[in-house]
């Protein structure tokens, strides 16, 4: 145990153990796994929203993303006590002393979600969320992680999964809006990840995780968050090109893209904690922000505004 987490005392109050079951769940990695997927529902059937299997998806992506969370903790127990970004979480300060019960109730927890989305949605929902949990567990967190400094980019796809889900369980399969949508959000997750990893270097290098701003010089490395934002702004524009948002949403979507662009660009001349702060902070609020404009998406399809390229 390292002297991070050492100095941890447990937790004993009732109070402390419910706060920390609950964060094994990674409860706002959690909420924004199920608002991609309503995303996603909302894009592939705006017209007629079925409010129980809009219910039921949210349901068992839940339960799902809190298995994989769980799983997660249980596979990085021995990198995370040499971080001091997560050297406090259950597993790493040892306030829960069975990591065997973690790994059993993740593993239940997604298969509970899987199987019931398959058995009350249709297989191709849980086929989906498959896909991203064993994208974020076995692809990301058991082996790139500790192996490859593209390891966000590829398991970037497990934020992805939940679009598609969210069509399959709206129509029945994956709608080219949705699957546009996945793309902004596979996008989405390099800039996100590379700006925290700029910020919290030193603290990646404590753990020995190759985060390509540890890899890399730095320079390069802002640089290459730059162009990843940048890359945001024409997924914006492929979201439209589908058919699948009205114009003002697709303004909005750009207009998204470009401030994200903004608010990394500092990177592109000069790499410090100031400039890579900035773009993370950002990158948090960009995706719920274009989530919320997906939902505002639907009242104005029925108000009968034009598409984006329509």
């Amino acid at each position: 145990m390292s002297e991070v987490a050492s100095a941890r005392a447990p937790a004993l109050s009732p109070r402390s153990r419910f706060s920390d079951a609950l964060s094994l769940a990674k409860p706002g990695i959690t909420l924004l796994i199920v608002l991609v997927a309503v995303g996603g529902y909302f894009l592939a059937n705006p017209a007629a929203i079925d409010w129980y299997r809009l219910l039921l998806l949210v349901l068992t992506g839940a339960a799902a993303s809190a298995g994989a969370a769980m799983l997660n903790h249980y596979l990085d127990r021995d990198v995370d006590p040499r971080m001091h970004r997560t050297s406090d979480r259950p597993l790493a300060a040892e306030r829960i002393a069975s990591s065997t019960a973690v790994l059993v109730a993740g593993l239940a927890l997604l298969a509970v979600g899987i199987g019931l989305a398959s058995a009350l949605l249709n297989p191709l929902t849980g086929f989906s969320i498959f896909l991203g949990g064993f994208t974020y567990v076995v692809v990301y967190t058991a082996w790139l992680k500790r192996r490859s400094s593209w390891n966000i980019v590829i398991g970037g796809f497990a934020g992805s999964a939940p679009a598609l889900a969210g069509s399959a369980a709206a129509i029945g399969y994956w709608s080219t809006g949705s699957i546009a949508f996945a793309i902004l959000v596979f996008l989405w997750t390099p800039p996100h990840f590379w700006s925290l990893a700029l910020l919290l270097k030193d603290d990646y290098a404590r753990a020995g995780l190759p985060m390509l701003p540890r890899m890399n010089d730095p320079a390069y490395s802002g640089k290459v968050v730059v162009i990843s934002a940048a890359l945001l702004v024409p997924a914006a524009l492929l979201v439209g090109w589908t058919g699948a948002i009205t114009w003002p949403i697709l303004v909005a979507l750009v207009v998204l893209g470009l401030l994200f662009v903004v608010f990394t660009l500092p990177l592109w001349r000069r790499v410090d904690r100031a400039t890579a702060r900035r773009g993370f902070i950002y990158s948090g609020p960009y995706l719920l922000f274009v989530i919320l404009a997906l939902i505002v998406n639907v009242p104005l399809l029925r108000f009968g505004l034009p598409t984006g390229f329509g």
